[in-house]
C-alpha cells in the first residue's frame, strides 16, 4: 500500500477510536483508567521514551524513534520528514520540554498488526523564556512496527490555555 494511502487509512481509522487526547510524562504517573489495550503497551513505551529523550535533551535518541517519513502537525504547521523536523523544531521542542514540566492525565491506544495509535492528554505548567505557561495538551501518535521496534510515523500536537 502506498504511504499516502496508508496514512489516509490510519487517519480515517482514528476517527472511530477516541476523542483527541495528550501529554508528556510517562504512563507511570497518575493516569485515569483508559482504553490503552495491552497490545499497545510497546507502542506507548516508545511514545514515553521519545518524550523522555526530549526531556533529557537527547535529540539523537528522540530522532531514532521517528520513521524517516514521519509527518508532524504542530501549531498549524507541518514537518514532513525526520530531517525536516531535525532542522526546524527538534531543538526548540527539547528546550521547551526540559524547561516546562508536563503531566500525563489520560491515555488510550490500540495496536492492530503493524500499526498502533496512542492518544494522550495532559497539561504543562511553568515558565518558558520568561513567559508563564499553563496549557492543556493533546497528542496523537501513530506508530509502525519495524522489525521488533515501534517507530513513530505521525505526531499531532495541540494545546490550549487552561480554562
Amino acid at each position: 500500500m502506498p504511504m499516502s494511502a496508508l496514512r489516509t487509512a490510519m487517519f480515517a481509522s482514528l476517527l472511530g477510536f477516541a476523542p483527541q487526547l495528550a501529554a508528556y510524562e510517562p504512563a507511570t504517573k497518575s493516569i485515569q483508567a483508559g482504553a490503552l489495550s495491552p497490545s499497545a503497551r510497546g507502542a506507548a513505551a516508545t511514545v514515553d521514551a521519545f518524550h523522555s529523550a526530549l526531556r533529557r535533551g537527547d535529540t539523537r535518541s528522540a530522532l531514532a524513534m521517528l520513521a524517516s517519513d514521519v509527518l508532524i502537525f504542530e501549531g498549524g504547521g507541518v514537518e514532513r520528514t525526520k530531517a525536516e523536523y531535525e532542522a526546524h523544531h527538534l531543538a526548540a521542542d527539547a528546550a521547551f520540554t526540559q524547561a516546562v514540566p508536563s503531566v500525563l492525565t489520560r491515555r488510550a491506544g490500540q495496536a492492530l498488526g503493524l500499526t498502533a495509535w496512542i492518544a494522550s492528554e495532559g497539561g504543562t505548567t511553568g515558565t518558558y523564556k520568561g513567559k508563564p505557561i499553563d496549557r492543556v495538551t493533546a497528542e496523537t501518535m501513530i506508530l509502525r512496527r519495524v522489525g521488533g521496534d515501534w517507530k513513530i510515523v505521525h505526531i499531532h500536537w495541540s494545546s490550549a490555555a487552561k480554562p
